[in-house]
């Protein structure tokens, strides 16, 4: 069965080929190369031995989107990953992300319809349900008002393929996740986005190896056990193996709706701070940061009930935090000292 790994070289997209392979399937990538590279499919190749197709294409160019397909006629699903992701920076440029996110989700919707496609997986998130009362959240719980264009795409996104697809042969599966985090255990793939990363981890690692002299908590006065924010933190490899077993579900034939929604997080919330705790204890080092007031587009708290996920696709998340800190802080300092 061949899939379509769009953002594929991404940090996300990438770790999600690796458990595509390793779980029988043959691969396709596409990505633009705005914030990755293809250093991470060469990572690929030495984990797995597979050395992996790749367009360098933008999705938002429907023509040479449709070259994938061209080549590729017997792709049964796709897993779409290619998009713009920062909240912060989503806020000052709103226009860049409808535009890219939601261009780019249309032209590769358009394409599975007209190729025949059987499955298609949306890389969701947790900030579709905006800035919620309480937590843990579940698949039932109300969406909110977007707290940022980011996650404003997503809820968009969302509505689009529900709407697409609806008496089509395409089934959906939107895979809201929360906090992705940490790298391969090989210490061989990780998070190394062209542009400077802003998710929390990295930046941990990256202050405390010194590419960075300090790092800022955006908020210490949240009604939350320590003042700075709650999130819910998820390994990448588990991530990534939920993809896999949504394909499955679709491919054997399980889901009996056209679009079906699971959240993916280990269900546990921990603020930043507790965060920092624990990579100063994994790793050994002292963190330099300091308090800075709250980031725009940021949410108090949100943590996932990934139960769903659990009885329907079998997902069971495997790693901890400290499993989280330990594979970051080694993939940080291979990349930094490569031998």
């Amino acid at each position: 069965m061949k899939v379509l790994v769009t953002g594929g070289t991404g940090y996300i997209g990438s770790h999600t080929l690796i458990d595509l392979i390793e779980n029988g399937y043959d691969v396709v990538c596409a990505d633009n190369g705005c914030n990755s590279d293809t250093s991470s499919l060469l990572a690929i190749e030495k984990i797995t031995g597979v050395k992996v197709p790749y367009f360098h294409i933008d999705l938002c160019d429907l023509s040479g989107a449709e070259t994938i397909f061209k080549s590729h006629p017997d792709i049964q699903g796709v897993i779409h990953f290619a998009a713009l992701k920062a909240v912060g920076e989503s806020v000052e440029k709103p226009i860049q992300y409808f535009r890219n996110n939601i261009d780019s989700l249309i032209n590769t919707l358009d394409l599975c319809l007209k190729y025949d496609v059987k499955a298609f997986i949306f890389s969701s998130s947790c900030t579709v349900y905006g800035d919620v009362s309480s937590s843990p959240v579940d698949e039932n719980t109300p969406l909110q008002e977007a707290a940022s264009p980011y996650g404003r795409t997503k809820q968009i996104g969302e509505q689009i393929i529900t709407d697409t697809i609806k008496n089509k042969s395409l089934k959906s599966i939107l895979l809201r996740y929360f906090n992705p985090a940490g790298a391969h255990p090989s210490g061989h793939l990780g998070e190394s986005p062209i542009n400077p990363p802003q998710n929390l981890v990295p930046v941990i690692t990256e202050t405390a190896i010194g590419k960075r002299n300090s790092m800022t908590v955006y908020g210490d006065d949240y009604p939350t056990r320590d003042g700075s924010c709650v999130r819910d933190y998820i390994h990448v490899c588990d991530l990534a193996h939920a993809h896999t077993l949504a394909l499955n579900y679709i491919f054997e034939g399980l889901q009996s709706i056209q679009t079906e929604i699971f959240n993916v997080g280990i269900g546990n919330g921990l603020t930043v701070l507790e965060i920092i705790r624990a990579f100063e204890k994994v790793s050994g080092e002292k963190l330099n940061y300091q308090i800075g007031g709250r980031r725009p587009g940021d949410i108090m708290a949100i943590y996932s009930d990934y139960r769903k996920a659990k009885n329907l696709l079998g997902w069971n998340p495997k790693y901890n935090v400290n499993d989280i800190m330990h594979t970051a802080w080694l993939w940080e300092k291979n990349r930094s000292n490569p031998k």
